[in-house]
């Protein structure tokens, strides 16, 4: 596929660049060039191959679970600038 100037100033337009009449050649051609480039990898038979995240494989760190501060209720609601029953009171918003 190729695109012409037309369809370039008009991609550029869309896509809020401003592109001066002279560069415009430049721009289609590089435009055709992408497309080439993805008709390219329309031809890779990809039947049965999975998705991938990341070229190389990896697995995410992981941590165990666990709880480490806790029971700190009071000190916590020392910060709040009202606190009642155990919680943050907060003023209500919605009638």
């Amino acid at each position: 596929m190729s695109i012409d100037i037309d369809t370039a100033r008009k991609v550029a337009h869309l896509a809020r660049i401003r592109v001066e009449d002279a560069r415009l050649p430049d721009l289609a051609r590089e435009l055709s060039g992408i497309l080439g480039f993805m008709e390219q990898l329309n031809e890779v038979n990809v039947d049965g191959i999975e998705p991938m995240v990341s070229v190389t494989p990896m697995r995410l760190k992981r941590r165990a679970d666990e709880v480490t501060d806790g029971n700190m209720q009071e000190a916590i609601l020392k910060n709040a600038p009202d606190a009642r029953e155990g919680f943050f009171a907060v003023p209500k918003v919605v009638e």
